[in-house]
């Protein structure tokens, strides 16, 4: 039990440090939260061999835990008013039930970004009646109750446009808006999703605009060491302002967060998970001070 001690505490603190592994590592990290269940079992099995040490060593990455999420879970959300809400929700290619999925997400928001779009399907048609502005990009789309302008389809290196860049206008200030779904990623294979990500930070750092919003899919979640270049510059609107881990997949039981909602030139008032009926994904939502 001291071993399995030490080797917990050595992948919680220094995950960075282990070699990609094909992309196995990868993965790993973005369940890396769920690492801490490892620690009851350790107490309960030095409890029953009524050993101190091995208790004492299974407090180790206890601790570790604690410091690298402890903040998550007991932090409180800043709260007070906004300027902006937004939200993303990747709708689901098969759900037919995606305009309802949209409509119940979209209906106190002022933008909404979503992913796996079928041209002219349910989910575009609901949008296109709620909200007076839009953009799409094959099947990604914004949609918005201010001005959209400047827009601009992206490839993140799959060879076809799969992202989309766009200035909203809203009553505090322009806004620069990035719509994305990244390429999926399963253990062993997440060369092509690494190089999605790749570009998304090269639309980001090379974009001078004094407010950015980052909204979609990116298929990994913040603890993945290939978000490092992204957060910062971006900071994540989960970690600023939500309620705990905010997981969004699978939405029947959410283990992990692909769904991401990124910022810079704001302050993030609230953060939150909401469903989206049908979809395997939930929806992320938040809003904003500009």
């Amino acid at each position: 039990m001291i071993v399995m001690s030490v080797v917990v505490t050595a992948v919680l603190a220094g995950h960075r440090l282990i070699p990609a592994f094909g992309g196995f590592t990868a993965v790993m990290e973005s369940l890396l939260p769920w690492l801490g269940l490892a620690v009851p079992f350790l107490l309960l099995v030095a409890a029953v061999a009524r050993s101190r040490v091995a208790a004492a060593a299974a407090a180790v990455p206890g601790l570790v835990w604690a410091a690298m999420f402890g903040s998550t879970l007991l932090r409180k959300p800043p709260g007070g008013g906004g300027d902006l809400s937004a939200g993303t929700v990747n709708v689901g290619v098969r759900n037919s039930a995606s305009g309802e999925a949209v409509r119940v997400v979209a209906e106190e928001l002022d933008l909404l970004a979503a992913q796996e779009l079928t041209p002219g399907g349910p989910a575009a048609r609901q949008l296109n009646k709620m909200f007076k502005h839009r953009y799409t990009v094959s099947t990604v789309g914004l949609w918005s109750r201010y001005p959209i302008s400047d827009t601009e389809p992206l490839d993140v290196g799959l060879g076809w446009p799969r992202a989309l860049r766009a200035v909203v206008s809203t009553p505090a200030g322009d806004v620069t808006v990035y719509v994305m779904h990244l390429a999926s990623a399963r253990p062993g294979h997440t060369a092509s999703r690494d190089d999605s990500l790749a570009h998304a930070r090269r639309f980001v750092v090379a974009d001078r605009s004094r407010r950015i919003l980052l909204l979609g899919d990116l298929n990994t979640a913040t603890t993945d060491r290939g978000m490092d270049g992204l957060i910062p510059p971006l900071a994540d609107a989960q970690r600023e302002a939500g309620d705990g881990f905010g997981f969004t997949w699978p939405a029947s039981f959410p283990i992990t967060r692909p769904d991401h909602i990124l910022f810079k030139g704001m302050r993030a008032t609230e953060a939150r998970v909401a469903p989206a009926t049908g979809s395997d994904h939930r929806a992320a939502v938040a809003s904003f001070r500009l």
